[in-house]
């Protein structure tokens, strides 16, 4: 990263940036995007700095191993200057696998480009919380009543805004289940400019994602807590926070306190703040070249269940990209978190929820049926290939030669 990004405060792949600079509103016509030559011998990632096993695997690197086999090249969408930062949001790169924020693919599936979904990994307890000044004599949601909320709003028309989103889904969340809406209280917008993707000063390549975080404190810089100096400052009251991550990062400043934590109720249904982390392909991409989408996917399942089974190695790991406060932090927020993707019926739940709030708000135009653009083809051949895989390992060692397949219906021995 050029050392101009390397401000507290200033924006980065994940985060707004500081709220108060110059606004200017950015939209197809007014921007130029660029990708690279579309070529289906290389394959890209991209994935948010959030819980899931593309980003254990970017240290690990056993998804580049398995495209290694096909003689394809993986890399992560940054390492090319020619790729900007658009991609990640709008999936204008055919040949691109995302792992990340529910709300950006969702956009792009309903108003942009037909996508697939190809698994998703949920953190099933961090709802959001609402966080006031530590010393304020404020200690119950009700007390709120007639007190200023920020809001941050992107100016940036050409992406979704989902900080904006989570915010207010929260926001409206808490104060239902305190018998409150948003005319109890003041919401107060703060409108910045999000329009540094394709700057020239952000597209230094970088060969892996955490190369972001070299330069910078992640975890103290207010990029990442964008309305957090509005808070101190006094301009609001409250502000909206993720549970866990950010919330332990701003309490641990003593400045801050949470009144109210979605994720200390049993409904499940509260739990959907941008997550679950989605993985999607462009439809090109699964139509022509299926078999990237299940080497991909092939990827994934190892890594996660490689991380199920060492939490601690793969918080060490996360913990180098996400907000929890430590690496012990890291491992107690993804203790009880299947690393594995999935398309549970209840995750996929967890997806509908957040689709519809966006329908009902405005933050997308259009609407699509979520248990049509769920591909759980790809997950069930990236495991069926992996079991046999191991069947074959398994049965080399113990015969004068391998088994025959496991669909195959010969006998063993």
């Amino acid at each position: 990263m050029a050392k101009k990004t390397s401000k507290s405060g200033d924006a980065t792949a994940c985060s707004p940036g500081d709220l108060s600079k110059g606004i200017k509103t950015t939209t197809f016509k007014n921007t130029k995007m660029n990708t690279v030559k579309l070529n289906w011998k290389e394959v890209y990632y991209t994935n948010c700095p959030l819980v899931s096993a593309s980003n254990v695997d970017q240290e690990l690197g056993w998804t580049r191993e398995e495209f290694k086999k096909l003689g394809v090249k993986y890399a992560f969408m940054r390492s090319d200057r020619g790729n900007d930062w658009y991609p990640h949001y709008i999936h204008n790169l055919d040949n691109l696998i995302r792992f990340g924020g529910l709300f950006p693919p969702v956009h792009v599936h309903a108003d942009i480009r037909r996508t697939r979904l190809l698994g998703v990994t949920h953190a099933p307890h961090e709802g959001g919380c609402m966080m006031v000044r530590s010393r304020d004599d404020i200690y119950r949601m009700s007390e709120l009543k007639g007190k200023k909320i920020g809001l941050s709003k992107s100016m940036n028309q050409v992406k979704n805004d989902w900080w904006r989103i989570q915010e207010h889904q929260g926001i409206e969340l808490m104060l239902r289940m305190n018998g409150m809406t948003m005319d109890d209280v003041q919401i107060v917008e703060f409108p910045y400019a999000d329009d540094w993707y394709n700057n020239k000063e952000m597209l230094d390549p970088m060969e892996n994602p955490s190369e972001l975080w070299l330069k910078r404190d992640h975890k103290r810089d207010l990029a990442f807590r964008p309305l957090e100096t509005a808070l101190l400052k006094g301009v609001v009251d409250a502000i909206y926070t993720q549970s866990k991550p950010f919330q332990h990062l701003q309490e641990a400043t003593g400045k801050m306190k949470a009144i109210e934590d979605l994720s200390r109720y049993p409904d499940w249904t509260l739990q959907v703040a941008n997550i679950p982390a989605a993985i999607t392909c462009t439809q090109e991409m699964a139509e022509k070249h299926p078999e990237l989408v299940v080497t991909f996917m092939k990827g994934m399942v190892k890594v996660g269940r490689w991380s199920n089974e060492h939490k601690h190695a793969a918080a060490a790991i996360l913990d180098k990209q996400t907000f929890y406060l430590d690496v012990e932090g890291t491992y107690l927020g993804i203790k009880h978190i299947d690393m594995v993707p999935n398309l549970s019926p209840q995750n996929l739940a967890s997806v509908e929820i957040g689709k519809d709030f966006m329908l009902k708000h405005g933050y997308i135009k259009k609407d699509f049926d979520v248990q049509k653009w769920a591909a759980p083809e790809f997950l069930e051949k990236a495991s069926r290939e992996l079991l046999e895989d191991e069947w074959q390992k398994r049965t080399t060692a113990k015969l004068p030669k391998a088994a025959a397949s496991l669909d195959s219906g010969g006998r063993i021995g």
